[in-house]
């Protein structure tokens, strides 16, 4: 009999089990369950999207799992949620999710999306949190914490590049290592390292010839080896290539189920010895973990308050929106007569379409709330266009020109229509449909007090811009964006939010331009390292709007700016801030911290955000806010040492409110230990010789003989320059094949001396620059 008391190990389990139902494990059950094993206790689990709301289906899933779900709180999407830039209310937003999951039997649930936005036309940019993979990571580690609280596990997802839905289950992305490490990988590092996400879903591209899914060097060496995983690996929904691979590599959990297809082949290939049965058993194994997790945790009573998550969603709405531009036309003066403009202010975009779309628990819409909370004054509505159809209407457009015109001020509610964004497929452009642009102009025209409210997931091109007063971003602001919206006209709230990423004023403009969305098969990502601010800052090109923008309605000061040693044992440098409120009304902002290191070679992006703060602080409140900021703040990945590097050199330490909007420098010098050049041989340059402790005197020597056939020195002489660069950049070999300036001896005991061979004739040989 089984001592009650003794549970045993996983691998314990898994030792118990057939060949057969080891295999089971890894695959699904169905569409969104896991197989389960009766006899030892092993129970299946539930898992179901999604990033900004639960998506239980609550009818047979379809094929694409995309049928009616179960009421749940809709937050904002994940542009509106980076566009917070808050850690604690994301931690509060993944409280709330893991409530809900709970409450509604989900063992896992299928986020946070954390891919970053390379170009503001993928399709799913709505859906991801921002450009820059420091700022991801925090909100992502910070979302992960909240939902794995309440004992729901997550899946940071998609793991990795997956940055466009053109051909996303069969492109290639082409990425050198540096930029894959410091862009495409940092931010999923950040979430794993810091908050151990209970599974993490592999995306369904390729990287660099291998997908995603079946890639050892991505899953086996990088994500559970050097950042120390201890979860599982899930597929994307029909994201696995080649099963045996695939477990090989450590991708555990296959999802859907297929029929038991793949469990067969994974069957007939341990017998056949073409797959370790070991390797099937450390995979079960952490599928058990897994399963076991879960059930310790399931309640069958759970539940949440419906009214508390809508309260939290109108939070998150309020930090998702983000006021770009403003005259002083916001807030709107009591018994000011407005005019409502734009069919979303009756049925709002408050989310992206795909496998993230919510069933909302309750939604509320700008018009009502508006003329709810606006009663001392006429509030008209003219629908001004038909949600869909990109065709302006002569009939629509001239109601609100009569509209705008007997109004004192104007509300245009525009955007991107649900067909224009979505998971699956990327965007054709950057433009406003014909109809959106059609009643901004009207509006404009025939009353210059006009607010443009956006309601869209990704950047669009603005060429109205400067005609407008006032321009609110308000992204998918979810089921409560009316009320914050409303709150925000009439300045019951303030917007709180500020840019995740880069609007571009044309397409153009954007760092990927010439390389995306690629070939059918395969995309390049040639700009490298320089994804949005790190391309415009360091391009100097001047955007729409920049990274971290946005306006409140308060001011803010930034002061006494000193940077200080961390605590003993640690190798941080703390920027400490005072923060003020220079205006006369409550108020949010957000600190930003960028690097610049001077002189950076290899190229570095002219600067680098590397910490962050938001504050909300009264009129006349200041606040000291402390960021740290540790080694890896000022480090790049070293392509010779495949490993992060710092080098000797003086740092800008910058802090603003945007990367535009720099207040204050200070400067650190940094102790580091660089990237050491390639291994040395027949092709190092005589010019990387000049300070070598043994071999720089006799390096130098042989320069001088080139520049001297040049007679007199002469440093503005093109033929002086000319030579003088051919001799630097020569490669060792050439001084044997140029006139035989070193015997192939010669240059055999140089080659030893840069390896660390040297004999005391070899060193003897190079003292003081002699030549044998």
């Amino acid at each position: 009999m089984t001592d009650p008391h003794f549970s045993p190990s996983s691998s314990d389990l898994v030792a118990q089990m057939s060949l057969e139902e080891k295999a089971s494990l890894l695959s699904g059950a169905d569409f969104w369950n896991t197989k389960g094993i009766d006899r030892l206790g092993i129970e299946p689990f539930t898992l179901t999207d999604g990033p900004h709301g639960l998506r239980k289906q609550i009818s047979d899933p379809d094929h694409l799992g995309l049928n009616e779900s179960l009421p749940a709180t809709c937050f904002p999407s994940g542009a509106g949620l980076g566009a917070s830039w808050d850690t604690g209310l994301l931690r509060e937003i993944g409280v709330a999710l893991g409530k809900e999951a709970r409450a509604a039997q989900v063992g896992v649930l299928l986020g946070p999306a954390i891919n970053i936005k390379r170009h503001p036309l993928g399709g799913r940019g709505f859906e991801y949190l921002s450009e820059d993979p420091e700022l991801t990571g925090a909100l992502a580690s910070a979302y992960i914490d909240g939902v794995q609280s309440e004992g729901v596990g997550t899946s940071l997802k998609h793991f990795a590049a997956n940055n466009q839905e053109r051909n996303r289950l069969l492109v290639d992305a082409v990425i050198d290592e540096r930029t894959l490490r410091e862009i495409y990988l940092r931010a999923f590092e950040i979430a794993v390292t810091r908050s151990q996400p209970w599974t993490v879903m592999s995306a369904y591209n390729k990287i660099n010839g291998t997908y995603a899914s079946d890639d050892a060097w991505l899953i086996r060496d990088v994500l559970r080896g050097e950042w120390g995983h201890e979860g599982i690996v899930v597929s994307d929904w029909g994201g696995e290539d080649d099963r045996l691979a695939g477990i090989e590599a450590g991708m555990t959990l296959e999802m859907p189920g297929n029929s038991g297809i793949t469990d067969a082949e994974v069957v007939a290939a341990v017998r056949e010895n073409r797959l370790d049965e070991a390797v099937v058993d450390r995979e079960a194994a952490r599928v058990v973990d897994l399963h076991r997790r879960v059930a310790e945790h399931r309640d069958p009573d759970a539940s949440y308050r419906a009214e508390d998550h809508h309260a939290l969603a109108y939070r998150a709405a309020l930090s998702a929106a983000v006021l770009l531009k403003n005259d002083g036309t916001l807030p709107i003066a009591a018994r000011s007569r407005v005019a409502v403009l734009g069919a979303f202010a009756e049925k709002p975009r408050y989310q992206g379409g795909g496998s993230s779309h919510i069933h909302p628990t309750r939604l509320s819409t700008l018009l009502s709330t508006l003329r709810e909370k606006h009663q001392d004054a006429l509030v008209e509505y003219c629908a001004g266009y038909r949600i869909g159809d990109p065709e302006p209407d002569d009939q629509l457009l001239a109601q609100a020109r009569a509209a705008s015109a007997a109004a004192d001020v104007v509300v245009v509610m525009a955007g991107l229509n649900d067909h224009e964004e979505s998971e699956g497929y990327d965007r054709e452009h950057l433009r406003l449909s014909s109809a959106h642009r059609a009643l901004i102009d009207v509006a404009i025209t025939a009353n210059p007090s006009t607010v443009v409210v956006l309601s869209n997931g990704a950047p669009v091109e603005m060429p109205w811009a400067d005609r407008v007063p006032v321009v609110l971003e308000a992204h998918l602001g979810g089921q409560a964006g009316g009320e914050a919206l409303t709150d925000i006209l009439l300045g019951a709230a303030e917007p709180a939010g500020r840019l995740a990423e880069t609007f571009p004023q044309r397409l153009e403009d954007t760092p990927a331009y010439l390389n995306y969305p690629g070939t059918r098969r395969r995309v390049e990502y040639r700009e490298g390292v320089f994804v949005g601010y790190r391309y415009y800052d360091t391009a100097r090109v001047t955007p729409q709007f920049p990274f971290g923008c946005g306006l409140g309605y308060t001011t803010f000061e930034v002061r006494d700016v000193e940077i200080v040693r961390g605590a003993a044992g640690t190798d941080e440098e703390i920027v400490s801030v005072r923060v003020e409120n220079t205006g006369e009304r409550v108020g949010s902002t957000v600190v930003q911290v960028y690097v610049h290191q001077r002189g950076a070679q290899p190229m570095r992006p002219e600067q680098e955000l590397k910490a962050f703060a938001k504050l909300t602080l009264q009129p006349g409140e200041s606040r000291r806010a402390e960021l740290a900021l540790d080694r890896r703040a000022f480090a790049y990945w070293g392509t010779n040492t495949r490993r992060w590097v710092v080098d000797t050199a003086e740092f800008e330490v910058r802090v603003g409110f945007s990367s535009r909007d720099i207040r204050s420098v200070c400067t650190i010098d940094v102790e580091g230990e660089g990237d050491p050049a390639p291994t040395a041989g027949h092709n190092t340059a005589l010019g990387e010789l000049l300070d070598h402790p043994v071999l720089g005197a006799w390096a130098t020597n042989l320069r001088d003989v080139f520049v001297s056939g040049q007679g007199e020195y002469d440093p503005s002489s093109p033929e002086f320059r000319m030579v003088d660069a051919f001799s630097r950049e020569l490669p060792l070999r050439g001084l044997v094949r140029i006139g035989a300036l070193v015997s192939p001896q010669e240059l055999e005991r140089v080659l030893r001396v840069l390896d660390g061979q040297a004999t005391a004739d070899d060193l003897e040989a190079f003292t003081a620059g002699a030549r044998s």
